[in-house]
């Protein structure tokens, strides 16, 4: 069932929750209401359900949340806005033939509301991993140690069943002792739109990650999808943007800075990373940026503030592109051969650090950077820090990282939406 939302004046919210200004519904809420499948007016009946007694949750879900300082301003200020209204009681029963069925005998015609058994299955899942892996007890160490930390990562459209519902529902179900953990954070995004509309299936209106990959690589689009990430306010897919960023950002800053020192050095270094002379403060300071990027993106990435997380190290790579160029490589390998040496240490330094803070966004093309620097095994290995290749490392013959894409695909791709 579908009609106007009572809050937003939304006409497709539905008659559990309107999508477009996230409240929680109840169906006769609904103004005008409708079937969604022929349209016709429904029939009201009277009909007898368990419920949630979420009223009785309000002030120790408030006391709860208003500390968050860590949550995304939209899911921080939507959850208080919801309990400083006042939580209303919510049917946690349907009656349906389908789904869960209710545990007691005499509600053999009800099934568990999706949104109320779906949430367990956080809780129930581990269990179940716990008991197939041998060690039944072993789920306590995330739902028991207030140590452990849980991120539910989500769309806009599911904040109240993970900020207000499946907290309420876990502090019911804690006992003495026993105290189950909250969420520690619901980074949840806003909406990824295409052509400024809702992604759809049904109506074919979506990038399919098959078909994508069948033509493109795959780094690229997780750096787009990153980089444009619905952190605070809906984003639009375009393939335009996506072409634009592939070659202005990843292809013609980063990709690029990679290519050019690491070709450079490989043929003019006897194949290993030179042995630099003296260090200049310009170097050295550098190289500082380049480890301060792995903390910042760390702390970032840690917070959930992914895109930032990505920007301090494009940063740096952009600050390394005007530095190889201010220092210029090609005239000082044939004037001074020791200073060209330093350079080159240093950038490869820098593509060095900046690998391992890319490595969550481009971790395939990272790991291609990683055996060029002549390192082995995986990125992560060497753990989240600053490492610089030692002088003498020798060093495999590079290819570029990323492709140039032909901004005539754009016309192609806009043309498959839909179809």
């Amino acid at each position: 069932m579908e009609g106007t939302c009572p809050h937003c004046d939304y006409d497709g919210a539905r008659g559990d929750q309107c999508d477009n200004c996230g409240r929680t519904l109840n169906a006769p809420d609904l103004l005008s209401p409708r079937c969604k499948i022929c349209g016709a007016t429904p029939e009201w009946r009277e009909e007898e359900h368990f419920f949630l007694r979420l009223s009785a949750f309000n002030d120790k879900l408030k006391e709860w949340v208003s500390p968050q300082a860590h949550w995304r301003k939209a899911v921080l200020n939507w959850t208080m806005g919801i309990l400083n209204e006042g939580l209303q009681d919510r049917a946690i029963t349907r009656d349906i033939k389908w789904g869960v069925p209710i545990p007691l005998e005499g509600y053999d015609s009800k099934r568990i509301y999706v949104w109320f058994e779906a949430v367990i299955g956080y809780l129930s899942a581990s269990q179940e991993w716990a008991e197939r892996s041998g060690k039944s007890e072993y789920w306590r160490e995330y739902w028991l140690d207030p140590s452990t930390r849980s991120y539910y990562f989500i769309g806009k459209d599911n904040i109240p069943f993970h900020t207000l519902i499946w907290p309420a529902m876990l502090m019911g179900y804690s006992e003495g002792d026993e105290k189950y953990n909250l969420p520690y954070d619901v980074p949840a995004n806003q909406y990824q739109t295409v052509r400024g509309s809702k992604a759809s299936t049904s109506r074919r209106l979506a990038v399919w990650v098959s078909d994508y990959l069948s033509r493109y690589d795959t780094d690229a689009l997780r750096y787009y999808l990153s980089v444009s990430m619905p952190e605070t306010s809906d984003a639009d897919f375009s393939w335009g943007d996506f072409v634009r960023r592939n070659n202005d950002e990843l292809v013609a800053t980063w990709g690029n800075l990679v290519n050019r020192v690491l070709s450079f050095t490989y043929r003019n270094f006897d194949r290993v990373v030179p042995t630099p002379g003296e260090m200049t403060a310009a170097d050295s300071a550098l190289l500082s940026r380049a480890e301060q990027a792995i903390a910042e993106a760390g702390e970032n990435i840690g917070l959930c503030r992914f895109r930032a997380g990505l920007e301090s190290a494009m940063a740096v790579a952009r600050e390394a592109n005007r530095y190889v160029e201010e220092n210029a490589p090609w005239n000082l390998i044939k004037e001074d051969r020791e200073r060209c040496a330093t350079v080159l240490y240093t950038a490869v330094g820098v593509i060095s650090g900046l690998k391992t803070a890319l490595y969550p966004y481009l971790p395939f093309t990272c790991q291609q950077l990683h055996a060029y620097l002549g390192s082995e095994g995986r990125v992560d290995a060497a753990g989240w820090r600053f490492v610089i290749p030692q002088a003498g490392q020798p060093l495999a013959e590079p290819k570029p990282l990323f492709k140039k894409l032909d901004p005539a695909i754009v016309e192609e791709e806009e043309a498959r939406l839909g179809q």
